[in-house]
């Protein structure tokens, strides 16, 4: 007995459909959330992690390179060396727990590169403690023996320092690279599993709703109106005319009364009006050969599924391209919409940060009228700086100061305005300024608006600065200075005023101490310069190093006799020469006076 699809079973059949494609949705769904739960879970625990410890041991073998090279070239106390020791000693081994915590879900190639890097490491911080211990106190800087070897191992490019250091280097960031490649794939594996739940969710959420409706219109339609055809063609017989066209067959109840009418239907008209209407492009036209050796018709049944294929194949292809170049189009438009919005408001507020900034400094012409030959040369790292240039006339006291505060860019501009203010306030409430007196009530005021105190403080918050008081009358400098000094260059001779070698604020749990006042009688044609370290930190030059303090004293002297502007004009284009490609270190700030 053949097998009947009753009008129960079309019904039955088209809502399990639904069924089984919201199943097939859920399942999907679950399927795809637990998969980037587990790549996110992976990434955020392994991947990321590792990237970012690699880089902390990068910046640390970097940072070691450093503080060696200045345990060597500065004698006696330094606050590079207690860094060193605290780098080799503390900072390495949690750093290196950290790496191997992290490398047990690593492979097993990649855990031979770590174990391979920390051997190496390891033995480049013997060779430093072994610099550490040769070069622990004063007479040895003295030994010309220790020190060619020392300056062998360390100040030469193919030293053994510099090349374990840029072996390790070089390996960090291969390794490096080769984890944020792996976290790259996985994170484009979790963007892909997404993709393609979206397609079929919204697929599947247009073919739901869309099928639903369908199947309660074919159920109404599969029953209401093939009854209304069979009643007009009983209609029309019962009058002797014959239909035009044949029922389509059906293996179902209505079928089974169709069938005694399908007879009726001229064969010939049949075949002629399907060819007509595969030829218009109809394909959804019925049509039922004759017999098994109807040649035409079934030639027109190939003919029509062959047109019909090419016309879909083709039609959905037109329909994908179209839909995914509309979306990637409006991915990007809505992305560089984003990416303008947000680039403007943050580079809008930083350039209102500068004005505020600028607006705090003093005027050039404030400078030309208080001391005539003068010139300042500052040059921001970023659109907003943490260093700033200060005069006042207090009496007969010419009042002018060089300020570097903490960071650079936004952090430095706020402690910039902080210390400014400070500043401002301290002077106004003593009658006869001295620099020192005003150092000191500046670090008060800058702790008290910090909410510093020397029992928890772990950083260095606060300003590093030069202060000169200069009377016009009697010809007396007068100078004190946190950690920046003043150089003052007389016939031809630099002499270099020192400054107290603590900052203005709390430093590392350090107690507070008094400021040192210098009083020095200027002569006409002396020349002063007050500065921040930026200038002489700058690296650049062919071995790509730091400009350093001799090398800046050394280019003073030779310009002190140019008018001041063109001393201006050559520290930059010096400063510009020297950095060449390198990127600007820290912002950069020489004030210069002529008696």
């Amino acid at each position: 007995m053949a097998f009947k699809i009753t009008i129960g079973r079309r019904i039955g059949s088209g809502f399990t459909a639904l069924i089984i494609l919201t199943l097939f949705a859920f399942g999907l769904t679950m399927l795809t959330i637990r998969q980037s739960k587990e790549i996110n879970d992976e990434i955020t625990t392994n991947y990321t992690p590792s990237v970012d410890a690699l880089r902390d041991l990068n910046v640390l073998v970097i940072n070691s390179k450093m503080l060696v090279y200045n345990w060597v070239n500065i004698q006696g106390e330094s606050e590079d060396k207690p860094k060193l020791k605290k780098l080799i000693y503390d900072d390495f081994p949690l750093l290196r727990d950290r790496v191997n915590l992290l490398a047990a879900n690593w492979s097993i190639e990649e855990k031979g590169t770590i174990d391979a890097m920390f051997t190496m490491v390891n033995k480049l911080f013997d060779d430093v403690k072994y610099i550490m211990r040769t070069l622990n106190k004063f007479e040895s800087y003295e030994d010309p023996e220790i020190k060619f070897d020392m300056n062998v191992r360390v100040l030469d490019e193919n030293g053994e320092i510099n090349q374990q250091t840029r072996i390790i280097l070089e390996q960090l960031q291969q390794l490096i690279g080769d984890k944020q490649r792996t976290a790259t794939q996985k994170i484009a594996e979790m963007d892909k599993s997404f993709s393609r739940l979206q397609y079929v969710v919204v697929a599947l959420g247009i073919t739901l709703p869309v099928g639903g409706i369908l199947i309660a219109l074919f159920t109404v339609l599969s029953i209401v109106k093939p009854v209304n055809e069979l009643k007009n063609i009983l209609q029309k017989m019962r009058r002797g005319v014959m239909p035009n066209y044949q029922i389509k067959k059906r293996n179902d109840e209505i079928g089974e009364m169709s069938v005694a009418l399908s007879g009726l239907v001229d064969a010939l008209q049949m075949t002629t009006q399907f060819a007509r209407e595969v030829g218009s492009g109809n394909f959804d036209s019925h049509y039922e050969p004759l017999s098994d050796e109807d040649t035409l018709g079934h030639a027109l049944l190939k003919m029509r599924m062959d047109l019909a294929e090419n016309e879909r194949m083709l039609e959905q292809k037109v329909e994908e391209r179209t839909a995914e170049v509309v979306r990637q189009k409006q991915e990007i438009e809505q992305q560089k919409v984003k990416m303008e919005v947000l680039f403007n408001h943050v580079t809008d507020s930083i350039k209102y940060a500068k004005r505020i900034q600028e607006a705090i400094l003093p005027p050039d012409r404030l400078f030309k009228e208080l001391l005539h030959q003068s010139f300042v040369y500052y040059k921001p790292k970023d659109i907003v700086s943490g260093d700033f240039y200060w005069i006042e006339k207090h009496g007969d006291k010419v009042l002018f100061a060089a300020v570097d505060c903490t960071g650079h860019g936004v952090p430095g501009a706020f402690m910039s305005i902080v210390g400014h203010n400070q500043l401002k306030q301290v002077v106004s409430k003593i009658d006869n300024p001295q620099p020192s007196v005003i150092l000191d009530a500046l670090s008060r005021g800058v702790m008290d608006s910090l909410h510093q105190n020397f029992d928890d403080s772990t950083a260095k918050d606060g300003m590093d600065l030069s202060l000169c008081a200069l009377n016009m009358k009697t010809n007396e400098l007068e100078f004190a200075g946190a950690f920046n000094p003043l150089y003052l260059i007389r016939d031809g001779e630099l002499q270099e005023i020192k400054a107290n070698k603590f900052p203005i604020g709390v430093f590392l749990g350090k107690e507070a101490k008094n400021f040192t006042n210098h009083k020095i009688s200027v002569q006409k044609g002396d020349v002063i310069y007050i500065f921040s370290d930026g200038y002489a930190d700058q690296f650049g030059g062919p071995k790509g190093k730091k400009f350093m303090a001799n090398q800046f004293r050394n280019l003073l002297i030779k310009i002190h006799k140019e008018d001041m502007e063109t001393q201006k004009q050559i520290l930059d284009t010096t400063l510009e020469t020297w950095r060449s490609n390198e990127e600007q270190v820290d912002d950069v700030l020489v004030m210069g006076v002529r008696i």
